[in-house]
């Protein structure tokens, strides 16, 4: 489902004098990710439409590049890609988070990048399959449930290891699955009662079945605002009982919020970063696009470039003692089974 457009995103007139910025040029667009994933769908919306809509209507293409999380991306688009607005990209949302904890193979500073705006502010899910009898994160504090995990680097551990310090819940995390996708599988078969972590759009985009037979039961969902689909189901946020709980929970759900973003190098002059902008508003503004999204089935919950560097800043800013208390319990031992 598509949310209404915000106000920020109204049509931004190009500066002056840039309608042939890009003339006869082609645009390279730099993916964090392997084809095939919700972020290389979203680039070839984004490819589509938004030549379109950049002074000199260039051509865009895609350019996948895979690992570390987004990161090798991001230390490409920072150190080494050209900074004249002909390559940009988007990457994982986590890539700020990495830098705000001290990940060591960070080289570039989220609050440099010149950012152009989100698609995307999907809230993550912790759910646990129906057969647990557990209906609600009340239920979880009550009977011990064995979710999956890939390590204990990521949400997939870090969100159950979260809840059992902070509000007593007794998730039991096993580590070791090669994917999600495997995770989802052990699920299916009874081997695993739920997974710690899953945007709801991806569920709702590769398990909608089980959302419609109700074989899956959202406890939390971590967010700046309840999805349209849980209205009932609690945001992290709303979960905290103590000062400390209420930073370390805005602390998680302020990176989560820095869905699907887009981004040029540092560097840029104001004008170019201006028109890509620009360009960028419009393109979520059009219906061609909408349409293009909806026909795909991608949910849009767009946020401007100014917006979402307000966003990553706050999460780079964010109080020392905060972020190492959220790594220590995000990476220790209180999810392990």
């Amino acid at each position: 489902m598509k949310r209404a457009l915000l106000p920020i995103l109204a049509l931004v007139a190009a500066p002056a004098g840039a309608q042939e910025m890009f003339s006869d040029k082609t645009l390279r667009v730099v993916i964090g990710s392997a084809p095939g994933g919700s972020h290389d769908a979203y680039a070839r919306l984004v490819a589509r439409h938004l030549g379109a809509r950049l002074p000199g209507k260039p051509n865009i293409i895609l350019s996948n590049m895979p690992g570390a999380s987004g990161v090798q991306a991001a230390n490409y688009l920072y150190e080494i890609a050209p900074k004249d607005g002909t390559v940009f990209g988007t990457f994982n949302r986590s890539t700020p988070y990495y830098e705000a904890i001290g990940q060591g193979n960070v080289r570039f500073r989220s609050k440099n990048f010149g950012w152009l705006g989100s698609l995307g502010q999907a809230n993550d899910t912790v759910v646990v399959w129906r057969t647990t009898g557990v209906r609600d994160i009340a239920g979880a504090r009550q009977k011990p449930i064995i979710m999956g995990a890939l390590s204990k680097i990521g949400t997939m551990y870090g969100y159950p290891a979260l809840l059992n310090a902070t509000i007593g819940t007794k998730f039991r995390v096993v580590t070791g699955y090669e994917s999600g996708t495997a995770v989802n599988l052990a699920m299916e078969t009874g081997e695993l009662q739920g997974r710690g972590s899953n945007p709801w759009t991806s569920w709702k985009a590769i398990n909608p079945r089980w959302i419609a037979e109700g074989k899956i039961v959202p406890l939390v969902q971590i967010g700046l605002r309840r999805e349209p689909d849980l209205p009932d189901v609690p945001l992290l946020t709303d979960l905290a009982q103590t000062d400390e709980q209420k930073r370390l929970f805005g602390f998680i759900t302020d990176t989560v919020a820095i869905d699907q973003p887009w981004t040029a190098p540092p560097g840029l002059r104001p004008e170019t970063l201006a028109a890509m902008r620009a360009g960028f508003n419009a393109m979520i503004a059009s219906a061609e696009f909408n349409e293009d999204a909806r026909k795909q089935g991608l949910d849009l919950d767009p946020m401007s470039g100014e917006k979402l560097a307000e966003l990553v800043a706050r999460v780079i800013d964010a109080p020392r003692d905060v972020v190492s208390k959220v790594v220590e319990i995000m990476q220790g031992d209180g999810g392990a089974k």
